[in-house]
C-alpha cells in the first residue's frame, strides 16, 4: 500500500512554497499563520487528527525558507544598485553553462552566476547572491565554475535573482573551474566525440539523452518531441539517472559488490551523474525523482517509493523553494506519483487478459501521461494523442541510447576508437527514437488544441481525475480496452474538420504563433501569400492547415529575426511553395542560416515593385536601398523590414514588419496621404512607434501579432489606447488566437478563433 502520510508532507511543503511565491507578502504571511493556528487548535481540541501536524509543519517550514530567501535577495546591495542602474565591478563564479538566446537586438549569452563581491558608488560589499549575466555574443565564452571579475551595469531581475548583469568590458579570470567540473566537461566532450561521425540528429540526441546536453538539437525535431510527448528525453530527468545508476548497480552485482558497498556504489553514481549533468536545481530535482524511481523498483517498492517521493519533495523545497513554481518540478513529481500510485492498479487490471510485460509497458506511460496532462496543456495549449504510443515505441531504445552513449564517452577518455565503437548502438537507438518522434508528429491529429484558460484546464483536470477510477474498469476487459484504443486511432488518423473555419470571405489571417509574426493573405482557392512564419514551425503549419492553404506562391520574410523566420519549415511542410523573398540586410546571421539550411535561398523583395499574385496586389514600399540603419539605439534588422501594401477583394492592408520610429517617419514622408483599411501594427505593438503616422492611416482595423504573457510588455497599453481613440478596432492574437479579417456584403470585419 502507498504511504500517503509521506505524500501529505510533500504536498504541505509544496503548498507552503506556493503561498509565499504566488501571494503578496502580507497575504502569504497571514495565510500561513492562519492555517498553522487553525490546524494546531483543531488537533488540541481533538477535532483534527494529529497526522495533520506533519503537513502543516512542512508547510510552515518551507514557507519560512521561501520568505527568508526572498527577503535576502530583495535586501541584497545588488538589488538596490540594480534599481539605480549602477555600473559596478563584480566578482562572480559561473554556476551554469552559457546559453545563446535571441534578443530584441541580436544574440545574447546568458549564464547564471553567484556574486561574491561588488564595488560601486564608492562602496564595496562582500556577499553571496544569485545573478544572471546577459552578455553580447562576442563576450568571452567561459566554462562553468570559472571565477571572474568584470565591470557591468546592473538592471533589476526576476524574484529569484538579485540583479541582471550586463557586462561593459571583457572579464578577468580569477580562478579556473575545480577539478570535478573539468572532469565533467571532459566526459561531456567525450560523449559528443563518440557519436560525432553519426547522423546530425542522432549525434545531438545522444548527449541530450545522456546528460541533457541538447544545445545543438534541430528546433524542428525538438517540436516533434514536444508534439509526441517525448520532451522529457531531451532534458535531464529522473529517467536518465534511473538508467545510468541502475546499469551501474547491475554491473556492480556482476562484479560481486553486495550489501552496503552496493549502496555506496549507487551514491557514487548519483553524485557523478549530478556533477556531469551540472549541479543545478533542475538536475538535483531530476536526480531526486530518479532515486525515488530506483527505490520504487525494489522490494515493497510502492510503499517505499511513495515515502521517498514525499521526503524528496520536502527536501528539495526546503533547499530551493522556487522549484515549486517551475514546470519541470511539477511534471517530475506528477509523473513519478502517477507511476507509483496509478500504474500498479492499471497494470493489474490489464493483466487479467494481457501478459505482464504488455501490461507494464502500457500502464507506466499511460499513468505518467494522465498525471501530467493538465500541466502540459497549461504550458502548450495542446493535448497530445500520440504521447502514450510514442513513449511505448521509444522506450526500448532509450536504455541502450543512454547507457551505451555514456559508456562510449567514458571509454573514449581512455581510447577514442573504443568509445566510438561502443557508442555506435547508442546512435542507432537514437535514430529509432527520432523516427518515432517524427512519425508521431506527422499523424494528422497528433495533438488537439485545448487552450490555456481556466475553464478548459479545469475541465481537463476533472477528466483526468475521472480517469483514475474509470481506467481500471475499462482496462480489465479486452473488449472495452481495444474499443478505446480503436477509437483513439480513428481520431488520430482522421483530421477532424473545424466547423466554420476558415470563415467565409476571409482575406487576411494573423496566425496565433506566439511572440512573432505569421500573416496569411488569401490569394485564391487554397492558395495564399504568407508574410513571415513565426518563431516555430508547428504553430505556423497548424494555422495554414486550419485555413486550408495548400499552395503558397509567395513567402515574404520581412527580416531575419527568429520570431519571423523560425517557422519557415512549417510553411514548407506538405505545401507547394513558390518564391521566397526577404530583405537586403542579412542579419542576424543565425536567422539567415535557419532559412538557407532548408535548401531555399531567399531572393530580394525589390523596393518599389508592384505585382499581382493570384487575387493579391502587392507593392514593396520599404526598405529603400541602403536606408536601413535608422537612429541610434534602433535595431538595424528591424528597420530593414520589408513593408508591403497589399490589396485583396477591395481591402487595402499595410504590413509593417518590425520597423521602428525613424523608418516609420520615412514611410510617412514617402507615402504621404496613404489610407488603408487594415494595419498590421509594427513590432508587435512596441512602445517605440510614430503614433502620428499610425493614427493618420485611417485604418478601420488594426491587428497586433503578439505572444501571450511575453517578456517585452507587448503590446504597450498606450499604443492600443491611441489607436482605439483614433477609431481603429484593435485585435490581438494573444487575447483572441487567430485573428481573421473578412469581407461580407462589402463590409470589413474580424472573426477570431480563441
Amino acid at each position: 500500500m502507498p504511504d500517503l502520510r509521506a505524500l501529505a508532507l510533500g504536498a504541505g511543503a509544496w503548498v507552503g512554497a506556493l503561498i509565499v511565491l504566488v501571494l503578496p507578502g502580507r497575504v502569504a504571511l497571514g495565510s500561513t499563520c492562519v492555517v498553522t493556528v487553525l490546524v494546531g487548535a483543531g488537533v488540541l481540541r481533538r477535532r483534527l487528527a494529529a497526522g495533520w501536524l506533519g503537513p502543516v509543519a512542512a508547510l510552515a517550514a518551507v514557507a519560512g525558507v521561501a520568505a527568508l530567501q526572498q527577503t535576502l535577495v530583495a535586501s541584497s546591495p545588488l538589488s538596490g544598485l540594480a534599481d539605480e542602474g549602477a555600473v559596478v565591478t563584480l566578482r562572480l563564479e559561473l554556476t551554469s553553462d552559457v546559453r545563446t538566446v535571441t534578443g530584441q537586438y541580436g544574440d545574447l549569452q546568458v549564464v547564471r552566476a553567484r556574486a561574491s563581491r561588488v564595488e560601486g558608488r564608492g562602496r564595496a560589499w562582500s556577499l553571496d547572491a544569485p545573478v544572471v549575466v546577459m552578455a553580447d555574443a562576442d563576450w568571452p565564452r567561459l566554462p562553468l565554475g570559472t571565477a571572474i571579475e568584470t565591470t557591468a551595469r546592473l538592471v533589476p531581475g526576476d524574484d529569484d535573482v538579485a540583479a541582471l548583469v550586463r557586462p561593459t568590458g571583457d572579464p578577468r579570470v580569477l580562478g579556473e573551474p575545480d577539478v570535478w567540473w573539468d572532469a565533467a566537461a571532459a566526459v561531456r566532450r567525450s560523449v559528443r566525440a563518440a557519436v560525432a561521425g553519426r547522423d546530425a540528429d542522432a549525434r545531438e540526441l545522444v548527449p541530450a539523452l545522456v546528460v541533457g546536453d541538447d544545445g545543438g538539437l534541430d528546433p524542428e525535431l525538438a517540436d516533434d518531441f514536444r508534439t509526441t510527448g517525448l520532451t522529457h528525453l531531451l532534458a535531464v530527468s529522473g529517467t536518465n539517472l534511473t538508467l545510468v545508476v541502475g546499469f551501474l548497480l547491475i554491473l556492480g552485482r556482476w562484479l560481486g559488490v553486495r550489501g552496503r558497498w552496493l549502496h555506496a556504489l549507487a551514491a557514487v553514481g548519483i553524485v557523478g551523474f549530478v556533477i556531469t549533468a551540472r549541479a543545478e536545481p533542475s538536475v538535483v530535482r531530476a536526480a531526486a525523482m530518479g532515486t525515488v524511481a530506483l527505490v520504487g523498483m525494489g522490494r515493497n517498492g510502492r510503499s517505499r517509493g511513495t515515502r521517498g517521493l514525499g521526503v524528496a519533495v520536502l527536501g528539495l523545497l526546503l533547499v530551493w523553494p522556487r522549484l515549486a513554481v517551475t514546470a519541470g518540478f511539477a511534471l517530475s513529481v506528477l509523473a513519478t506519483a502517477g507511476i507509483l500510485l496509478l500504474a500498479p492498479v492499471w497494470r493489474d487490471a490489464l493483466m487479467r487478459w494481457a501478459p505482464r510485460w504488455v501490461a507494464e509497458a502500457v500502464s507506466v506511460p499511460l499513468a505518467a501521461q494522465v498525471a501530467c496532462t493538465p500541466v502540459v496543456a497549461a504550458l502548450s495549449g495542446q493535448v497530445s494523442l500520440v504521447a502514450v504510443g510514442a513513449n511505448l515505441l521509444a522506450a526500448p531504445a532509450v536504455a541502450p541510447a543512454t547507457v551505451l552513449g555514456l559508456a562510449g564517452g567514458l571509454l573514449g577518455l581512455v581510447w577514442a576508437p573504443l568509445g566510438t565503437v561502443v557508442a555506435a548502438p547508442a546512435a542507432w537507438s537514437a535514430g529509432w527514437i527520432i523516427a518515432v518522434a517524427r512519425s508521431g508528429a506527422d499523424v494528422p491529429t497528433a495533438a488537439v488544441d485545448w487552450g490555456t484558460g481556466p475553464v478548459p484546464l479545469l475541465a481537463l483536470t476533472l477528466a483526468c481525475l475521472a480517469a483514475v477510477p474509470l481506467a481500471p474498469r475499462l482496462l480489465r476487459r479486452p473488449g472495452s480496452a481495444l474499443a478505446c484504443t480503436g477509437l483513439l486511432a480513428v481520431v488520430m488518423l482522421v483530421r477532424p474538420p473545424t466547423p466554420g473555419w476558415p470563415p467565409d470571405g476571409w482575406v487576411l489571417a494573423a496566425c496565433d504563433v506566439g511572440q512573432g509574426d505569421g500573416l496569411v493573405i488569401r490569394a485564391g482557392e487554397h492558395a495564399a501569400v504568407v508574410v513571415d512564419a513565426g518563431p516555430e514551425p508547428t504553430a505556423m503549419d497548424a494555422c495554414l492547415d486550419r485555413l486550408e492553404v495548400r499552395s503558397v506562391p509567395l513567402l515574404v520574410l520581412t527580416h531575419f529575426h527568429a520570431d519571423h523566420v523560425g517557422g519557415v519549415d512549417g510553411v514548407l511542410e506538405g505545401r507547394e511553395v513558390g518564391e521566397i523573398e526577404g530583405t537586403s540586410l542579412l542579419e542576424p546571421a543565425t536567422g539567415v542560416r535557419a532559412v538557407t539550411s532548408l535548401g531555399r535561398e531567399p531572393g530580394l523583395a525589390a523596393y518599389g515593385m508592384t505585382r499581382t499574385v493570384g487575387e493579391v496586389t502587392l507593392q514593396t514600399v520599404w526598405p529603400r536601398p541602403g536606408d536601413t540603419a535608422g537612429d541610434a539605439g534602433e535595431s538595424a534588422p528591424n528597420n530593414a523590414s520589408v513593408v508591403l501594401v497589399a490589396e485583396v477583394a477591395g481591402v487595402r492592408i499595410l504590413l509593417t514588419g518590425d520597423v521602428e520610429p525613424s523608418a516609420q517617419a520615412a514611410l510617412a514622408r514617402d507615402l504621404a496621404g496613404l489610407r488603408v483599411d487594415v494595419l498590421k501594427v509594427p513590432h508587435h505593438g512596441s512602445r517605440r512607434q510614430d503614433l502620428d503616422w499610425l493614427t493618420s492611416l485611417g485604418a478601420r482595423l488594426a491587428v497586433v501579432s503578439v505572444g501571450e504573457a511575453n517578456d517585452y510588455g507587448h503590446p504597450a497599453p498606450e499604443i492600443v489606447a491611441a489607436l482605439t481613440a483614433a477609431g481603429t478596432q484593435v485585435s490581438r492574437t494573444d487575447v483572441s488566437g487567430d485573428v481573421v479579417v473578412v469581407v461580407r456584403d462589402g463590409e470589413v470585419g474580424v472573426v477570431t478563433r480563441d
